[in-house]
C-alpha cells in the first residue's frame, strides 16, 4: 500500500518550471517500491495467485524480458529524487549552478529517469545566461578582468555556446583596440633610419647682427651642434633678436630669417641649405612606406589617396587596387603625420549604447457618494389606473373571483393578488404612492373618481469608490555609432480605410434625361440578378500610433555625450471626420548633453483631468451643509510619461581629450 504525505508547495511567481520541478521531485521521493509477496515455509500462496490473469501473465513476461537489463536500486532512486527536489528549490531561488550540480548527481544515481537530463540542460542554460549578463555589466562598468573571468566560467559550463563565443570575441577586439591606441607605434625604418639632431637642452637668448652663414653657425653652436653652411646660402646681413628660446624655436626662427632649411648629417652636425625647390629635391632625404588598405572599397581607397596628395602633399602615392596597398614616398616627418592620422581613421568611430526606458504611470479614481433624491414625480388617477389594469387582465380577474379569493368589487384585493403573483407588473403600484383629492377605502376596496396618486421617483444612497493604478516599464537598448541615427517605435499600427473598391455589376442604367441606354434581354437580366451584390474591397493605410523616437548620439572630446532627439507621439482623438479617425500628434525636437553612464529624463508628459457632478433637489442641494449629503460623482484621472535615456560609451578608440597636433613639412617652409 502506498502512502503519500501532505506537503505544501510554494510556486515561484515568475516561472512555472519551478512548481513542476518541485511537484515531480516530491512525487518521486514519496513513491515506495512494493515488497514482493513471497510465501513463507510451510505456508501456501494465496488462492488468487493460482489463477493468473492474462494481464498478469503479460506483466511477468515483460519483467522476464527486462531482467537482463541493469536496474536502479530503490535506495538510489530515492536519493536521486531528494537531490532533484533540492536542486529544484535552488533553481527557484536563482542559484542555477548549485541546482545544476544537484541535477547531475541525481542523473548519475538514476540514469533511467528522463527528467534529470532535461533539468540539467535547463539549469546550465540559465547559469550561462546569468554569467553572460553579469559579464556584459562588468564590461560596461570598465571592469574588463572580471568580465573575462565570468565569460571563461560560462565557457567551462557550455563550451559550445555561440553567445559566449561572441562576447569573448568582443572582449578580444576591445583589448586589441586598447593596445593599438596606447602603444602609438610609429613606423620603423629598418634599412636606413634617418638622422636626427640631438641638441643640448635649455634655452638661450640671441642679439646678433651678422651674415646668414655666420649667424647659422652661432645659433646652432649655442645648442652644441656644428652647422655647415652650403654654398647656395646667401650671405645677407641679418639682425637676429630672440629671448629664452629652445632649439626648435631658435631653428625655426633662423630658417625664416635666412630663408633656409637644415639637413641633419649626424646627431651633432647639420648642413644649412638655401630653401628652394631645387635644393629640396637635391638634398632632402625621403622615406618609403606601404600602407595596407584591406577591407576598403575602391572608392574609399581613392579617397585615401586623394587625402595623401591634397592634405599631406605627398605626390608620390601609388595605389594598388588589387592588392589593397598604398605606397608612399616622402619625408619621415610627413609620413609620421600621415600614420598618426590614418591610425585614427582606421580605428573607426566611437560606439554608444543607449539604454532607453519608457515609464508610463496612470491613475484613475471615481467616487460616487451621497443621497440620491427623487428627480421627478408622476401624478395619476388611482381609479382609472386600476381599471385599466383590470380590463387588461379580465381572464385572471375572473379566476380570482371564481376561486373566492376576492369579491367582484374588491379592487384593491384583486390588484394585490395580481401583483403578488407576478402576472402583472406595474411600477406605480409596486413603488408606492400618496393619495390626494379623494379617498380610497382598503376595507371596501373602492376609490372615489377624484382620488389621485402622487408617485415619487427612485431614491437611494450611494457609497461607491473605484480606483485603479497602472504602471508600465519598457526597456530598450540601441547600439549606435558616433553620428548614426537610430529609430525606436513603441505602439501599434492602426488601420485606416482610405477608400473601397467593389466589382459589383449593376443591370440598371442611369436615369439621365435625354439619354437612352441600351436594353438588356431577359436572359441577361437573369444573369445579373443571380450575381447579386459583390463584396467591397477596402483600401487600408496603416498609421503608426504611439511613440516614435529618433536619437543621434555624438561623443564629445570631454567624454560627454550629445544626443539629438526627434520625438513624436501620435494618438487617436475621440471624434471622427467622415468616418475617418482624427489623430492627435505631439512632437519634440532638441539636443541634450549628458555625461556618460548617467541617466537623464529627456522628455516628460503629464495629463490630468477632474470632473465633478452634483445631483439632487433644486435649491435644497445648494444649501451649505446639505450639498454634502446629496449625490456627488467625482472622477479624477492622471497619466505621466517619462523617457529616461542612459548613454554608455562602449567603444572610444580616440580616448577623451584632444588628439595631439601633427606638424607637416612643406616645400616652402620647414617647421620644427
Amino acid at each position: 500500500m502506498r502512502q503519500f504525505a501532505h506537503r505544501r508547495f510554494v510556486c515561484h511567481p515568475l516561472t512555472h518550471m519551478g512548481c513542476s520541478l518541485l511537484f515531480a521531485a516530491s512525487l518521486a521521493a514519496q513513491q515506495q517500491v512494493p515488497a514482493p509477496n513471497v510465501a513463507g515455509p510451510g505456508q501456501s500462496a494465496p488462492a488468487t495467485a493460482a489463477k493468473p490473469t492474462q494481464a498478469a501473465t503479460q506483466t511477468q513476461a515483460d519483467h522476464s524480458e527486462s531482467a537482463a537489463k541493469p536496474t536502479v536500486s530503490p535506495s538510489a532512486r530515492r536519493r536521486a529524487a531528494k537531490l532533484f527536489l533540492a536542486g529544484a528549490k535552488l533553481y527557484v531561488a536563482g542559484r542555477f549552478e548549485a541546482a545544476l550540480a544537484n541535477y547531475q548527481k541525481a542523473a548519475a544515481l538514476d540514469p533511467e529517469n528522463r527528467d534529470y537530463p532535461l533539468a540539467i540542460e535547463l539549469a546550465r542554460n540559465h547559469a550561462v545566461v546569468a554569467l553572460v549578463q553579469s559579464s556584459a555589466k562588468e564590461r560596461n562598468l570598465g571592469n574588463k578582468p572580471e568580465a573575462r573571468t565570468r565569460l571563461a566560467h560560462a565557457l567551462e559550463l557550455d563550451p559550445k555556446n555561440a553567445s559566449v563565443a561572441e562576447h569573448i570575441h568582443q572582449l578580444a577586439g576591445d583589448a586589441i583596440a586598447e593596445y593599438a591606441h596606447e602603444s602609438g607605434a610609429q613606423p620603423e625604418y629598418t634599412l636606413a633610419a634617418p638622422e636626427e639632431l640631438d641638441p643640448a637642452p635649455g634655452t638661450h637668448s640671441f642679439h646678433l647682427r651678422s651674415a646668414s652663414p655666420q649667424l647659422a653657425q652661432q645659433v646652432y653652436k649655442a645648442y652644441g651642434i656644428d652647422a655647415v653652411p652650403d654654398s647656395s646660402l646667401r650671405a645677407t646681413s641679418i639682425r637676429f633678436d630672440l629671448d629664452d628660446a629652445t632649439f626648435a624655436e631658435a631653428a625655426h626662427a633662423l630658417a625664416l630669417a635666412t630663408d633656409s632649411f637644415s639637413l641633419p648629417l649626424t646627431p651633432h652636425r647639420a648642413l644649412i641649405i638655401r630653401n628652394t625647390q631645387q635644393m629640396h629635391t637635391q638634398y632632402q632625404r625621403g622615406a618609403l612606406e606601404t600602407v595596407s588598405l584591406t577591407g576598403l572599397t575602391t572608392n574609399e581607397m581613392h579617397d585615401i589617396q586623394a587625402v595623401t596628395k591634397n592634405v599631406f602633399e605627398i605626390q608620390k602615392a601609388n595605389l594598388d587596387e588589387n592588392g589593397g596597398v598604398l605606397t608612399l614616398e616622402s619625408t619621415p616627418a610627413t609620413l609620421r603625420a600621415f600614420n598618426n592620422t590614418w591610425s585614427d581613421l582606421a580605428e573607426g568611430r566611437p560606439e554608444i549604447l543607449l539604454e532607453i526606458r519608457i515609464l508610463a504611470l496612470a491613475n484613475s479614481k471615481m467616487r460616487n457618494t451621497g443621497l440620491q433624491t427623487p428627480q421627478q414625480m408622476g401624478v395619476f388617477n388611482v381609479l382609472g389606473e386600476a381599471e385599466s389594469i383590470l380590463n387588461a387582465n379580465q381572464s385572471l380577474v375572473q379566476q380570482i373571483i371564481s376561486s373566492g379569493l376576492a369579491g367582484p368589487k374588491d379592487i384593491a384585493t384583486i390588484l394585490a393578488i395580481l401583483i403578488a403573483s407576478g402576472q402583472v407588473s406595474n411600477p406605480i403600484f409596486q413603488n408606492g404612492f400618496a393619495i390626494f383629492g379623494g379617498t380610497c377605502s382598503l376595507s371596501s376596496g373602492t376609490c372615489s373618481p377624484a382620488a389621485f396618486g402622487l408617485s415619487p421617483g427612485a431614491s437611494g444612497f450611494n457609497l461607491n469608490v473605484n480606483s485603479s493604478d497602472s504602471r508600465e516599464l519598457d526597456d530598450y537598448q540601441l547600439r549606435l555609432g558616433d553620428g548614426e541615427e537610430g529609430t525606436l517605435k513603441n505602439g501599434e499600427r492602426y488601420p485606416i480605410i482610405t477608400s473601397s473598391y467593389s466589382s459589383q455589376l449593376s443591370g440598371s442604367s442611369a436615369n439621365i434625361p435625354g439619354l437612352n441606354a441600351a436594353g438588356s434581354s431577359g436572359a441577361l437580366s437573369g444573369i445579373l440578378a443571380s450575381i447579386g451584390s459583390a463584396p467591397s474591397i477596402p483600401q487600408v493605410q496603416y498609421q503608426d500610433l504611439g511613440l516614435t523616437l529618433k536619437a543621434t548620439p555624438h561623443v564629445m572630446r570631454s567624454g560627454d555625450v550629445s544626443l539629438s532627439i526627434d520625438m513624436k507621439i501620435d494618438s487617436l482623438q475621440g471624434t471622427s471626420l467622415n468616418g475617418n479617425p482624427v489623430l492627435a500628434s505631439r512632437t519634440y525636437t532638441g539636443v541634450a548633453t549628458m555625461r556618460a553612464n548617467d541617466a537623464v529624463v529627456v522628455a516628460g508628459e503629464m495629463d490630468s483631468s477632474e470632473v465633478r457632478a452634483v445631483s439632487g433637489t433644486p435649491a435644497l442641494s445648494e444649501v451649505p451643509g446639505l450639498d454634502n449629503a446629496t449625490e456627488k460623482n467625482t472622477q479624477q484621472s492622471s497619466s505621466t510619461l517619462l523617457i529616461i535615456i542612459t548613454p554608455h560609451v562602449v567603444r572610444n578608440p580616440h580616448g577623451i581629450g584632444h588628439s595631439p597636433m601633427q606638424i607637416l613639412e612643406h616645400s616652402a617652409q620647414r617647421a620644427f
